[in-house]
């Protein structure tokens, strides 16, 4: 089961400011456990989405590339205080994971 996420959703002028922080192991696939010797199993998050009142404002590709438990932040003009915001990631084991916000 999915860990809690962590998202803040601000509007600085007519802009929203969101900061997510997901927890995830976020393995590569090329790391040796230290007691075993053998490859960790990848496990890493492939697709995140967000939507503001049911539009989709994100689509992004993740890899191995990123580092255990990602901060993503980005920012979406058009939105309003009050609006709420969604979003949901999926790795490559199928766990899923989702979290919404109001914009303050």
């Amino acid at each position: 089961m999915a860990q809690p996420m962590r998202i803040r959703a601000t509007m600085v002028d007519d802009v929203v400011d969101v900061k997510v922080l997901m927890n995830h192991p976020m393995e590569t696939g090329l790391r040796k456990d230290a007691k075993t010797g053998q490859l960790v199993p990848a496990h890493f998050i492939q697709g995140v989405t967000a939507t503001i009142n049911g539009a989709a404002v994100l689509n992004a590709d993740f890899g191995t590339g990123i580092s255990k438990n990602p901060y993503l932040g980005f920012k979406a003009k058009g939105p309003k205080k009050g609006d709420k915001i969604v979003v949901d990631w999926i790795d490559n084991k199928g766990d899923k994971n989702s979290t919404e916000a109001t914009i303050s």
